[in-house]
């Protein structure tokens, strides 16, 4: 659920704070833990620290950003990978095919020799 027009975009003070009067060229990362922000046209061009529950994110705002929240770029899970059987087969094809690949062109570098 969007939040309500009359109440406009919610951006935490504190982070406004930090980015007034600043430019993005002189400052570094601003680290932040307030992922409910949303992205206003005035933080353009600085980087974000977000804090996805363990570390900060660095995440360089860009235009495209401007209404998005800032923790749509900090993911606070990290996905491993699809498993199973099929998978695994799949990997050791593509691993086998590197090899063959790497000792082709390791023995195409020796002829020419």
């Amino acid at each position: 659920m969007t939040r309500s027009l009359k109440k406009g975009p919610y951006i935490d003070p504190k982070l406004l704070k930090k980015i007034e009067g600043k430019t993005p060229q002189t400052t570094g990362v601003i680290k932040t833990w307030s992922r409910r922000s949303q992205i206003s046209p005035e933080m353009v061009g600085f980087k974000f620290g977000v804090h996805n529950g363990r570390e900060h994110l660095e995440v360089l705002i860009a235009e495209e950003m401007v209404g998005h929240r800032l923790g749509e770029f900090s993911h606070t899970r990290k996905f491993i990978k699809h498993g199973g059987k099929m998978q695994k087969e799949l990997e050791m094809k593509k691993k086998e095919a590197e090899q063959a690949a790497a000792s082709a062109a390791k023995g195409a570098a020796e002829t020419k020799k």
